[in-house]
Protein backbone atom coordinates (compact mmCIF):
# COMPACT_ATOMS: atom_id res chain seq x y z
CA UNK A 1 0.00 0.00 0.00
CA UNK A 2 2.84 2.35 0.91
CA UNK A 3 4.63 1.46 -2.33
CA UNK A 4 1.51 2.23 -4.38
CA UNK A 5 1.38 5.67 -2.79
CA UNK A 6 5.00 6.34 -3.68
CA UNK A 7 4.37 5.31 -7.28
CA UNK A 8 1.14 7.20 -7.82
CA UNK A 9 2.09 10.39 -6.00
CA UNK A 10 4.44 11.69 -8.74
CA UNK A 11 1.67 11.26 -11.31
CA UNK A 12 -0.78 13.10 -9.07
CA UNK A 13 1.73 15.87 -8.44
CA UNK A 14 2.43 16.24 -12.17
CA UNK A 15 -1.32 16.41 -13.00
CA UNK A 16 -1.96 18.87 -10.18
CA UNK A 17 0.94 21.09 -11.25
CA UNK A 18 -0.22 21.06 -14.86
CA UNK A 19 -3.73 21.93 -13.77
CA UNK A 20 -2.51 24.86 -11.69
CA UNK A 21 -0.34 26.04 -14.58
CA UNK A 22 -3.27 25.88 -17.02
CA UNK A 23 -5.58 27.75 -14.65
CA UNK A 24 -3.03 30.48 -13.97
CA UNK A 25 -2.40 30.96 -17.70
CA UNK A 26 -6.09 31.49 -18.47
CA UNK A 27 -7.51 34.80 -17.21
CA UNK A 28 -10.66 35.23 -15.19
CA UNK A 29 -13.61 36.86 -16.97
CA UNK A 30 -16.01 39.34 -15.42
CA UNK A 31 -18.84 40.79 -17.52
CA UNK A 32 -21.38 43.43 -16.54
CA UNK A 33 -24.36 43.83 -18.86
CA UNK A 34 -26.49 46.82 -17.97
CA UNK A 35 -29.95 47.44 -19.40
CA UNK A 36 -30.64 50.42 -21.69
CA UNK A 37 -27.23 52.12 -21.43
CA UNK A 38 -26.49 54.55 -24.28
CA UNK A 39 -23.09 53.57 -25.62
CA UNK A 40 -22.26 57.14 -26.62
CA UNK A 41 -21.80 57.99 -22.94
CA UNK A 42 -18.71 55.79 -22.76
CA UNK A 43 -16.53 58.18 -24.80
CA UNK A 44 -16.27 61.89 -25.60
CA UNK A 45 -18.21 64.06 -26.03
CA UNK A 46 -21.05 62.04 -24.47
CA UNK A 47 -18.95 61.11 -21.43
CA UNK A 48 -18.75 64.76 -20.39
CA UNK A 49 -22.46 65.02 -19.54
CA UNK A 50 -22.28 62.69 -16.53
CA UNK A 51 -19.54 61.46 -14.19
CA UNK A 52 -18.86 57.77 -14.85
CA UNK A 53 -15.55 57.17 -13.03
CA UNK A 54 -15.41 53.40 -13.42
CA UNK A 55 -16.30 53.40 -17.10
CA UNK A 56 -13.58 56.03 -17.50
CA UNK A 57 -11.24 53.71 -15.58
CA UNK A 58 -11.93 50.92 -18.07
CA UNK A 59 -11.47 53.36 -20.93
CA UNK A 60 -8.05 54.49 -19.70
CA UNK A 61 -6.74 51.01 -18.87
CA UNK A 62 -8.53 49.09 -21.61
CA UNK A 63 -10.16 49.38 -25.02
CA UNK A 64 -13.32 51.30 -25.92
CA UNK A 65 -15.35 50.30 -28.96
CA UNK A 66 -16.72 53.52 -30.42
CA UNK A 67 -19.23 51.77 -32.70
CA UNK A 68 -20.66 48.84 -30.78
CA UNK A 69 -24.26 47.82 -31.50
CA UNK A 70 -26.97 45.60 -30.20
CA UNK A 71 -28.17 42.86 -32.56
CA UNK A 72 -31.76 43.63 -31.58
CA UNK A 73 -32.79 46.76 -29.65
CA UNK A 74 -34.91 45.09 -26.99
CA UNK A 75 -34.07 43.14 -23.85
CA UNK A 76 -34.56 39.41 -24.45
CA UNK A 77 -33.64 39.07 -28.16
CA UNK A 78 -30.53 41.18 -27.63
CA UNK A 79 -29.36 39.02 -24.74
CA UNK A 80 -30.23 35.90 -26.73
CA UNK A 81 -27.81 37.07 -29.42
CA UNK A 82 -25.09 37.76 -26.87
CA UNK A 83 -25.45 34.41 -25.08
CA UNK A 84 -25.83 32.32 -28.27
CA UNK A 85 -23.42 34.20 -30.52
CA UNK A 86 -26.02 34.08 -33.29
CA UNK A 87 -28.18 36.65 -35.04
CA UNK A 88 -31.75 36.68 -33.79
CA UNK A 89 -33.22 35.44 -37.10
CA UNK A 90 -31.10 32.29 -36.75
CA UNK A 91 -32.43 31.53 -33.25
CA UNK A 92 -35.89 32.96 -34.06
CA UNK A 93 -35.73 35.26 -31.04
CA UNK A 94 -38.58 37.39 -32.31
CA UNK A 95 -39.69 39.29 -29.22
CA UNK A 96 -39.40 39.42 -25.43
CA UNK A 97 -41.54 36.29 -25.17
CA UNK A 98 -39.90 34.21 -27.93
CA UNK A 99 -36.15 33.79 -27.45
CA UNK A 100 -33.75 30.93 -26.71
CA UNK A 101 -34.83 27.56 -25.40
CA UNK A 102 -33.83 26.84 -21.81
CA UNK A 103 -31.31 24.19 -22.93
CA UNK A 104 -29.46 26.46 -25.40
CA UNK A 105 -25.67 26.29 -25.09
CA UNK A 106 -24.22 29.60 -23.95
CA UNK A 107 -20.57 30.60 -23.81
CA UNK A 108 -20.84 30.32 -20.02
CA UNK A 109 -21.76 26.64 -20.42
CA UNK A 110 -18.64 26.07 -22.51
CA UNK A 111 -16.45 27.83 -19.96
CA UNK A 112 -17.79 25.57 -17.21
CA UNK A 113 -17.21 22.48 -19.35
CA UNK A 114 -13.62 23.61 -19.87
CA UNK A 115 -12.60 24.10 -16.27
CA UNK A 116 -13.91 27.52 -15.33
CA UNK A 117 -15.71 28.24 -12.06
CA UNK A 118 -18.84 30.04 -13.29
CA UNK A 119 -21.52 32.22 -11.75
CA UNK A 120 -24.40 34.20 -13.27
CA UNK A 121 -26.19 36.83 -11.17
CA UNK A 122 -28.86 39.45 -11.67
CA UNK A 123 -30.86 39.97 -14.85
CA UNK A 124 -30.41 37.13 -17.36
CA UNK A 125 -33.51 37.38 -19.59
CA UNK A 126 -32.55 35.40 -22.68
CA UNK A 127 -34.95 32.43 -22.66
CA UNK A 128 -38.53 32.20 -23.89
CA UNK A 129 -41.63 32.63 -21.78
CA UNK A 130 -41.03 35.80 -19.77
CA UNK A 131 -42.22 39.43 -19.81
CA UNK A 132 -45.80 40.68 -19.64
CA UNK A 133 -48.82 39.47 -21.59
CA UNK A 134 -49.19 43.02 -22.92
CA UNK A 135 -45.67 42.95 -24.29
CA UNK A 136 -46.17 39.76 -26.28
CA UNK A 137 -49.68 40.63 -27.55
CA UNK A 138 -48.47 44.05 -28.73
CA UNK A 139 -45.68 42.31 -30.64
CA UNK A 140 -47.99 39.73 -32.18
CA UNK A 141 -50.54 42.33 -33.32
CA UNK A 142 -48.14 44.98 -34.62
CA UNK A 143 -49.44 44.46 -38.19
CA UNK A 144 -53.04 45.21 -37.20
CA UNK A 145 -53.98 48.59 -38.70
CA UNK A 146 -54.80 50.47 -35.51
CA UNK A 147 -52.81 52.96 -33.44
CA UNK A 148 -53.09 52.40 -29.69
CA UNK A 149 -50.98 53.93 -26.95
CA UNK A 150 -49.07 51.07 -25.32
CA UNK A 151 -46.86 52.88 -22.80
CA UNK A 152 -47.18 55.45 -20.07
CA UNK A 153 -46.07 58.98 -20.85
CA UNK A 154 -42.36 59.28 -19.92
CA UNK A 155 -41.83 61.16 -16.66
CA UNK A 156 -39.03 61.84 -14.18
CA UNK A 157 -39.32 61.16 -10.45
CA UNK A 158 -37.10 62.45 -7.65
CA UNK A 159 -36.67 60.23 -4.58
CA UNK A 160 -34.68 60.53 -1.36
CA UNK A 161 -32.01 63.12 -0.65
CA UNK A 162 -28.24 63.65 -0.98
CA UNK A 163 -27.60 60.60 1.20
CA UNK A 164 -29.77 58.30 -0.97
CA UNK A 165 -27.29 56.19 -2.90
CA UNK A 166 -29.03 52.86 -3.37
CA UNK A 167 -32.09 53.80 -5.43
CA UNK A 168 -32.30 50.58 -7.49
CA UNK A 169 -32.14 48.27 -4.48
CA UNK A 170 -32.46 44.99 -6.39
CA UNK A 171 -29.43 45.83 -8.53
CA UNK A 172 -27.44 46.76 -5.44
CA UNK A 173 -28.35 43.46 -3.79
CA UNK A 174 -27.08 41.55 -6.84
CA UNK A 175 -23.95 43.71 -6.96
CA UNK A 176 -23.24 43.05 -3.28
CA UNK A 177 -23.72 39.32 -3.84
CA UNK A 178 -21.32 39.39 -6.78
CA UNK A 179 -18.71 41.18 -4.66
CA UNK A 180 -19.12 38.68 -1.85
CA UNK A 181 -18.84 35.77 -4.28
CA UNK A 182 -15.52 37.15 -5.49
CA UNK A 183 -14.18 37.64 -1.97
CA UNK A 184 -15.37 34.34 -0.50
CA UNK A 185 -15.51 31.92 -3.45
CA UNK A 186 -13.44 33.02 -6.44
CA UNK A 187 -10.52 34.25 -4.34
CA UNK A 188 -10.02 30.78 -2.84
CA UNK A 189 -10.50 28.71 -6.00
CA UNK A 190 -7.76 26.99 -7.98
CA UNK A 191 -9.88 27.42 -11.11
CA UNK A 192 -10.12 30.51 -13.28
CA UNK A 193 -13.57 32.02 -12.86
CA UNK A 194 -16.21 33.60 -15.10
CA UNK A 195 -18.70 35.92 -13.42
CA UNK A 196 -21.66 37.58 -15.13
CA UNK A 197 -23.67 40.38 -13.50
CA UNK A 198 -26.86 41.61 -15.19
CA UNK A 199 -28.21 45.01 -14.11
CA UNK A 200 -31.66 46.50 -14.57
CA UNK A 201 -30.33 50.05 -14.58
CA UNK A 202 -30.56 52.41 -16.32
CA UNK A 203 -33.81 50.93 -17.67
CA UNK A 204 -36.81 53.14 -16.72
CA UNK A 205 -38.87 52.01 -13.76
CA UNK A 206 -42.43 50.75 -13.93
CA UNK A 207 -44.95 53.58 -13.62
CA UNK A 208 -46.93 52.27 -10.66
CA UNK A 209 -49.70 54.87 -10.92
CA UNK A 210 -50.81 53.32 -14.22
CA UNK A 211 -51.77 50.02 -12.64
CA UNK A 212 -50.55 46.42 -12.81
CA UNK A 213 -50.19 46.29 -16.62
CA UNK A 214 -48.03 49.43 -16.85
CA UNK A 215 -44.65 49.38 -18.53
CA UNK A 216 -41.47 51.21 -17.57
CA UNK A 217 -41.81 54.93 -18.30
CA UNK A 218 -40.48 56.51 -15.08
CA UNK A 219 -36.94 57.86 -14.94
CA UNK A 220 -36.19 57.78 -11.21
CA UNK A 221 -33.16 58.96 -9.27
CA UNK A 222 -32.01 60.83 -6.18
CA UNK A 223 -30.29 64.20 -5.64
CA UNK A 224 -27.05 62.33 -4.99
CA UNK A 225 -26.91 60.87 -8.50
CA UNK A 226 -28.31 63.99 -10.13
CA UNK A 227 -25.32 65.85 -8.69
CA UNK A 228 -23.13 63.74 -11.00
CA UNK A 229 -24.85 65.22 -14.08
CA UNK A 230 -23.52 68.32 -15.83
CA UNK A 231 -26.93 69.92 -16.30
CA UNK A 232 -25.60 72.64 -18.59
CA UNK A 233 -24.63 69.94 -21.07
CA UNK A 234 -28.03 68.21 -21.06
CA UNK A 235 -29.37 68.95 -24.52
CA UNK A 236 -32.85 69.11 -26.00
CA UNK A 237 -32.81 66.85 -29.08
CA UNK A 238 -34.02 68.09 -32.45
CA UNK A 239 -37.25 66.50 -33.67
CA UNK A 240 -38.72 66.14 -37.12
CA UNK A 241 -42.34 67.29 -37.44
CA UNK A 242 -44.73 64.37 -36.99
CA UNK A 243 -45.84 64.68 -40.61
CA UNK A 244 -42.24 64.31 -41.82
CA UNK A 245 -41.48 61.15 -39.82
CA UNK A 246 -40.90 57.78 -41.41
CA UNK A 247 -44.16 55.76 -41.09
CA UNK A 248 -42.55 53.31 -38.67
CA UNK A 249 -41.12 56.10 -36.49
CA UNK A 250 -44.56 57.74 -36.49
CA UNK A 251 -46.10 54.48 -35.25
CA UNK A 252 -43.44 54.16 -32.55
CA UNK A 253 -43.93 57.73 -31.34
CA UNK A 254 -47.68 57.24 -30.96
CA UNK A 255 -47.58 53.80 -29.34
CA UNK A 256 -44.90 55.04 -26.91
CA UNK A 257 -47.21 57.88 -25.86
CA UNK A 258 -44.83 60.59 -27.05
CA UNK A 259 -47.03 62.38 -29.58
CA UNK A 260 -48.28 64.96 -27.09
CA UNK A 261 -46.66 68.24 -26.12
CA UNK A 262 -43.48 68.25 -24.03
CA UNK A 263 -41.85 71.34 -22.59
CA UNK A 264 -38.09 71.80 -22.82
CA UNK A 265 -37.96 71.47 -19.03
CA UNK A 266 -39.71 68.09 -19.19
CA UNK A 267 -37.36 66.79 -21.87
CA UNK A 268 -34.21 67.99 -20.08
CA UNK A 269 -35.47 66.53 -16.81
CA UNK A 270 -36.09 63.10 -18.36
CA UNK A 271 -32.63 63.15 -19.91
CA UNK A 272 -30.90 64.35 -16.74
CA UNK A 273 -32.59 61.66 -14.67
CA UNK A 274 -31.58 59.05 -17.23
CA UNK A 275 -27.95 60.15 -16.99
CA UNK A 276 -28.19 60.00 -13.19
CA UNK A 277 -29.41 56.40 -13.48
CA UNK A 278 -26.36 55.67 -15.65
CA UNK A 279 -24.14 57.08 -12.89
CA UNK A 280 -25.71 54.70 -10.38
CA UNK A 281 -25.07 51.75 -12.70
CA UNK A 282 -21.45 52.88 -13.07
CA UNK A 283 -21.05 52.79 -9.28
CA UNK A 284 -22.19 49.16 -9.26
CA UNK A 285 -19.52 48.32 -11.81
CA UNK A 286 -17.05 50.05 -9.51
CA UNK A 287 -18.05 48.04 -6.47
CA UNK A 288 -17.23 44.74 -8.17
CA UNK A 289 -13.98 46.11 -9.61
CA UNK A 290 -13.03 47.09 -6.06
CA UNK A 291 -13.78 43.55 -4.87
CA UNK A 292 -11.51 42.17 -7.60
CA UNK A 293 -8.72 44.55 -6.64
CA UNK A 294 -9.01 43.85 -2.90
CA UNK A 295 -8.96 40.10 -3.60
CA UNK A 296 -5.82 40.54 -5.76
CA UNK A 297 -7.66 39.12 -8.77
CA UNK A 298 -7.97 42.22 -10.94
CA UNK A 299 -4.58 41.90 -12.64
CA UNK A 300 -5.56 38.50 -14.08
CA UNK A 301 -9.18 39.32 -14.92
CA UNK A 302 -10.66 40.47 -18.22
CA UNK A 303 -13.39 42.99 -17.38
CA UNK A 304 -16.13 43.61 -19.96
CA UNK A 305 -18.82 46.28 -19.64
CA UNK A 306 -21.69 46.45 -22.12
CA UNK A 307 -25.49 46.71 -22.40
CA UNK A 308 -28.34 44.93 -24.16
CA UNK A 309 -29.40 48.13 -25.95
CA UNK A 310 -29.49 51.89 -25.45
CA UNK A 311 -32.16 54.42 -24.49
CA UNK A 312 -33.58 57.15 -26.73
CA UNK A 313 -34.35 59.44 -23.76
CA UNK A 314 -36.61 61.66 -25.91
CA UNK A 315 -34.43 61.67 -29.02
CA UNK A 316 -36.58 61.40 -32.17
CA UNK A 317 -39.60 62.14 -29.98
CA UNK A 318 -39.36 58.73 -28.32
CA UNK A 319 -38.12 57.06 -25.18
CA UNK A 320 -37.26 53.41 -24.60
CA UNK A 321 -35.47 51.41 -27.31
CA UNK A 322 -37.03 49.41 -30.24
CA UNK A 323 -35.38 51.67 -32.79
CA UNK A 324 -32.28 51.63 -34.98
CA UNK A 325 -31.45 55.25 -34.12
CA UNK A 326 -28.14 55.63 -32.28
CA UNK A 327 -29.63 56.28 -28.84
CA UNK A 328 -31.41 52.92 -28.98
CA UNK A 329 -29.01 50.68 -30.93
CA UNK A 330 -25.56 51.95 -29.88
CA UNK A 331 -24.26 50.13 -26.80
CA UNK A 332 -21.17 50.57 -24.63
CA UNK A 333 -18.40 48.02 -25.01
CA UNK A 334 -15.24 48.38 -22.96
CA UNK A 335 -12.72 45.59 -22.38
CA UNK A 336 -9.78 45.65 -19.97
CA UNK A 337 -7.47 42.82 -18.97
CA UNK A 338 -4.08 41.14 -19.10
CA UNK A 339 -2.44 41.18 -22.52
CA UNK A 340 -4.91 43.75 -23.86
CA UNK A 341 -4.23 47.27 -25.10
CA UNK A 342 -4.68 50.28 -22.81
CA UNK A 343 -6.26 53.61 -23.68
CA UNK A 344 -7.29 52.29 -27.09
CA UNK A 345 -10.29 53.48 -29.08
CA UNK A 346 -11.55 51.11 -31.77
CA UNK A 347 -13.57 52.58 -34.65
CA UNK A 348 -14.42 49.20 -36.17
CA UNK A 349 -18.21 48.53 -36.01
CA UNK A 350 -18.85 45.50 -33.76
CA UNK A 351 -21.89 43.94 -32.10
CA UNK A 352 -22.93 41.77 -29.18
CA UNK A 353 -22.64 38.49 -31.11
CA UNK A 354 -18.89 39.15 -31.18
CA UNK A 355 -18.65 38.58 -27.43
CA UNK A 356 -19.21 34.80 -27.69
CA UNK A 357 -16.14 34.07 -29.88
CA UNK A 358 -14.15 36.71 -27.98
CA UNK A 359 -14.76 35.01 -24.64
CA UNK A 360 -13.91 31.62 -26.15
CA UNK A 361 -10.61 32.94 -27.48
CA UNK A 362 -9.77 34.61 -24.16
CA UNK A 363 -10.35 31.29 -22.39
CA UNK A 364 -8.43 29.29 -25.03
CA UNK A 365 -11.49 27.29 -26.14
CA UNK A 366 -11.86 26.35 -29.79
CA UNK A 367 -14.35 28.52 -31.66
CA UNK A 368 -17.63 27.03 -32.88
CA UNK A 369 -18.39 27.06 -36.59
CA UNK A 370 -22.01 28.25 -36.37
CA UNK A 371 -21.36 31.60 -34.66
CA UNK A 372 -22.46 34.85 -36.29
CA UNK A 373 -19.81 36.94 -34.55
CA UNK A 374 -16.05 37.37 -34.72
CA UNK A 375 -13.47 37.49 -31.96
CA UNK A 376 -12.48 41.02 -31.02
CA UNK A 377 -9.05 40.02 -29.70
CA UNK A 378 -7.24 40.84 -32.97
CA UNK A 379 -8.44 44.42 -32.53
CA UNK A 380 -7.36 44.89 -28.90
CA UNK A 381 -4.68 42.32 -28.05
CA UNK A 382 -1.06 43.37 -27.59
CA UNK A 383 -0.12 40.33 -29.65
CA UNK A 384 -2.09 41.08 -32.81
CA UNK A 385 -3.35 38.57 -35.30
CA UNK A 386 -4.20 35.72 -32.96
CA UNK A 387 -7.56 34.95 -34.57
CA UNK A 388 -7.66 33.55 -38.10
CA UNK A 389 -11.22 34.83 -38.66
CA UNK A 390 -11.09 38.59 -39.23
CA UNK A 391 -14.06 40.85 -38.53
CA UNK A 392 -15.81 41.86 -41.80
CA UNK A 393 -16.31 45.51 -40.85
CA UNK A 394 -20.12 45.58 -40.77
CA UNK A 395 -22.76 44.85 -38.13
CA UNK A 396 -26.35 43.65 -38.42
CA UNK A 397 -29.18 44.55 -36.10
CA UNK A 398 -32.81 43.51 -36.54
CA UNK A 399 -36.06 44.04 -34.66
CA UNK A 400 -39.34 42.12 -34.72
CA UNK A 401 -41.11 43.13 -31.49
CA UNK A 402 -43.64 45.60 -30.12
CA UNK A 403 -43.94 49.37 -30.70
CA UNK A 404 -42.71 48.93 -34.29
CA UNK A 405 -45.17 47.86 -36.99
CA UNK A 406 -42.71 46.15 -39.36
CA UNK A 407 -39.66 43.93 -39.10
CA UNK A 408 -36.65 46.22 -39.21
CA UNK A 409 -33.08 45.53 -40.37
CA UNK A 410 -30.08 47.79 -39.87
CA UNK A 411 -26.67 47.45 -41.50
CA UNK A 412 -23.85 49.63 -40.19
CA UNK A 413 -20.80 49.84 -42.45
CA UNK A 414 -18.25 52.63 -42.40
CA UNK A 415 -19.94 56.02 -42.18
CA UNK A 416 -23.28 54.61 -43.31
CA UNK A 417 -26.31 53.29 -41.50
CA UNK A 418 -28.80 51.56 -43.81
CA UNK A 419 -32.28 50.61 -42.53
CA UNK A 420 -34.90 48.57 -44.38
CA UNK A 421 -38.32 47.33 -43.37
CA UNK A 422 -40.49 44.28 -43.95
CA UNK A 423 -40.06 43.07 -47.56
CA UNK A 424 -37.96 46.07 -48.61
CA UNK A 425 -40.73 47.33 -50.89
CA UNK A 426 -43.82 48.20 -48.86
CA UNK A 427 -41.99 50.78 -46.70
CA UNK A 428 -39.25 53.21 -47.78
CA UNK A 429 -35.65 52.51 -46.69
CA UNK A 430 -33.47 54.96 -44.77
CA UNK A 431 -29.81 55.86 -45.22
CA UNK A 432 -27.90 58.07 -42.80
CA UNK A 433 -24.38 59.42 -43.14
CA UNK A 434 -23.28 59.37 -39.50
CA UNK A 435 -20.11 61.32 -40.26
CA UNK A 436 -22.23 64.37 -41.19
CA UNK A 437 -25.60 63.67 -39.57
CA UNK A 438 -25.07 62.40 -36.03
CA UNK A 439 -28.69 63.30 -35.16
CA UNK A 440 -30.00 61.08 -37.98
CA UNK A 441 -32.47 63.64 -39.23
CA UNK A 442 -31.61 63.51 -42.95
CA UNK A 443 -32.48 60.41 -44.94
CA UNK A 444 -30.15 60.54 -47.95
CA UNK A 445 -31.17 57.26 -49.58
CA UNK A 446 -32.21 59.00 -52.81
CA UNK A 447 -29.03 61.08 -52.98
CA UNK A 448 -26.73 58.06 -52.92
CA UNK A 449 -28.32 55.28 -54.99
CA UNK A 450 -24.95 53.59 -55.49
CA UNK A 451 -24.41 53.37 -51.72
CA UNK A 452 -27.91 52.01 -51.26
CA UNK A 453 -27.38 49.41 -53.97
CA UNK A 454 -24.11 48.25 -52.43
CA UNK A 455 -25.50 48.04 -48.91
CA UNK A 456 -28.69 46.36 -50.09
CA UNK A 457 -26.63 43.66 -51.83
CA UNK A 458 -24.48 43.21 -48.74
CA UNK A 459 -27.53 42.98 -46.49
CA UNK A 460 -29.18 40.34 -48.68
CA UNK A 461 -25.97 38.33 -48.68
CA UNK A 462 -26.18 38.24 -44.87
CA UNK A 463 -29.90 37.62 -44.44
CA UNK A 464 -32.86 36.95 -46.71
CA UNK A 465 -34.80 39.61 -44.87
CA UNK A 466 -38.04 39.46 -46.90
CA UNK A 467 -38.28 35.76 -46.04
CA UNK A 468 -37.50 36.41 -42.38
CA UNK A 469 -40.21 39.11 -42.27
CA UNK A 470 -42.68 36.65 -43.77
CA UNK A 471 -41.73 34.03 -41.16
CA UNK A 472 -42.25 36.51 -38.33
CA UNK A 473 -45.59 37.60 -39.79
CA UNK A 474 -46.81 34.00 -39.85
CA UNK A 475 -45.46 33.33 -36.35
CA UNK A 476 -47.29 36.39 -34.99
CA UNK A 477 -50.62 35.21 -36.37
CA UNK A 478 -50.23 31.64 -35.14
CA UNK A 479 -48.99 32.69 -31.69
CA UNK A 480 -51.81 35.21 -31.27
CA UNK A 481 -54.43 32.75 -32.51
CA UNK A 482 -53.25 30.09 -30.08
CA UNK A 483 -53.28 32.58 -27.20
CA UNK A 484 -56.74 33.88 -28.14
CA UNK A 485 -58.17 30.38 -28.45
CA UNK A 486 -56.79 29.43 -25.03
CA UNK A 487 -58.68 32.30 -23.41
CA UNK A 488 -62.05 31.17 -24.75
CA UNK A 489 -64.87 33.43 -23.55
CA UNK A 490 -62.43 35.54 -21.52
CA UNK A 491 -60.72 36.85 -24.63
CA UNK A 492 -62.60 40.14 -24.97
CA UNK A 493 -62.13 40.96 -21.30
CA UNK A 494 -58.42 40.13 -21.24
CA UNK A 495 -57.41 41.92 -24.43
CA UNK A 496 -59.33 45.03 -23.38
CA UNK A 497 -57.38 45.17 -20.09
CA UNK A 498 -53.85 45.25 -21.53
CA UNK A 499 -51.58 48.33 -21.55
CA UNK A 500 -53.54 49.84 -24.44
CA UNK A 501 -56.81 49.69 -22.43
CA UNK A 502 -57.46 53.47 -22.48
CA UNK A 503 -57.46 53.68 -26.27
CA UNK A 504 -59.02 50.23 -26.69
CA UNK A 505 -62.12 51.26 -24.76
CA UNK A 506 -62.76 54.14 -27.14
CA UNK A 507 -64.03 51.71 -29.79
CA UNK A 508 -63.95 48.10 -28.63
CA UNK A 509 -65.85 46.66 -31.57
CA UNK A 510 -63.68 48.41 -34.17
CA UNK A 511 -60.49 47.14 -32.55
CA UNK A 512 -61.75 43.55 -32.31
CA UNK A 513 -62.89 43.79 -35.93
CA UNK A 514 -59.46 45.03 -37.01
CA UNK A 515 -57.84 41.99 -35.41
CA UNK A 516 -60.43 39.70 -37.01
CA UNK A 517 -59.67 41.15 -40.44
CA UNK A 518 -55.92 40.85 -39.86
CA UNK A 519 -56.33 37.19 -39.03
CA UNK A 520 -58.44 36.74 -42.20
CA UNK A 521 -61.15 35.37 -39.91
CA UNK A 522 -59.76 31.83 -40.02
CA UNK A 523 -56.40 30.42 -38.95
CA UNK A 524 -55.57 26.77 -39.36
CA UNK A 525 -53.25 25.48 -36.65
CA UNK A 526 -51.87 21.96 -36.91
CA UNK A 527 -51.10 20.20 -33.65
CA UNK A 528 -49.84 16.74 -32.83
CA UNK A 529 -51.42 14.85 -30.01
CA UNK A 530 -51.10 11.11 -29.40
CA UNK A 531 -49.87 10.62 -33.00
CA UNK A 532 -53.13 12.04 -34.34
CA UNK A 533 -53.21 15.28 -36.35
CA UNK A 534 -55.90 17.80 -35.53
CA UNK A 535 -56.85 21.02 -37.25
CA UNK A 536 -58.11 23.83 -35.07
CA UNK A 537 -60.31 26.50 -36.62
CA UNK A 538 -60.11 29.95 -34.96
CA UNK A 539 -62.86 32.44 -35.59
CA UNK A 540 -63.70 35.64 -33.72
CA UNK A 541 -67.37 34.99 -34.45
CA UNK A 542 -67.41 31.44 -33.21
CA UNK A 543 -64.81 28.91 -32.11
CA UNK A 544 -65.29 25.56 -33.77
CA UNK A 545 -64.55 22.25 -32.11
CA UNK A 546 -61.48 20.24 -32.95
CA UNK A 547 -61.99 18.13 -36.06
CA UNK A 548 -60.02 14.92 -36.55
CA UNK A 549 -58.64 14.74 -40.11
CA UNK A 550 -56.73 11.46 -40.20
Amino acid sequence: MERMFLVTFPFFFTYFAQSICLNVSRPNIFMVMSDAFDGRLSFDPGSKVVQLPYINYLRQLGSTFLNAYTNSPICCPSRAAMWSGQFVHLTQSWNNYKCLEANATTWMDLLEENGYLTKMMGKLDFTSGSHSVSNRVEAWTRDVPFLLTQEGRPVSQLVGNMSTIKVMKKDWQNTDQASQWIRHRAAFSNQPFALYLGLNLPHPYKTESLGPTAGGSTFRSSPYWLSKVSHKLVSVPKWLPMAAMHPVDYYSTLTKNCSGDFTEEEIKSIRAFYYAMCAEADAMLGEVISALRESKLLSNTVVIFTADHGELAMEHRQFYKMSMFEGSSHVPLLVMGPGLMSDLQVNQPVSLVDLYPTVLEISEISALSHLSGYSLLPLISKSRGISKKQHPGWVLSEYHGCNVNASTYMLRSGQWKYIVYSDGISLPPQLFDLSLDKDELHNVVHKFPDVQSRLESLLRSIVDYPQVSSTVHLYNKKAFGKWRWGLGKNYSHVIAGLRWHVDWQKDVLAHEKAIETWLNVVIWLTTYQSSVIYEVRYSFISLSKKRKIV
